[in-house]
């Protein structure tokens, strides 16, 4: 049970990976939105796609980690 414990643990830590990982797209983003306001609506819809996908890797990491504590 103990090494589930730790598998799920590791499976949780997609989410911190994901939280930097928007953290600094976002950042950018701003950045670029500073330097060229006319291009906003590109680079806002491009965040927001990527934004999607780092957070859908997090919510995997989070169902596995469910998974491995409730079934295995």
């Amino acid at each position: 049970m103990s090494i589930g414990i730790i598998a799920a643990g590791l499976a949780v830590l997609t989410g911190i990976g994901a939280g930097i990982g928007i953290g600094i797209a976002t950042g950018h983003a701003s950045d670029a939105i500073a330097r060229q306001p006319e291009a906003s609506g590109k680079i806002n819809s491009t965040l927001l796609l990527g934004c999607a996908m780092a957070e859908g890797t997090a919510i995997f990491g989070f169902i596995t980690a469910l998974i491995i504590i409730f079934v295995g």
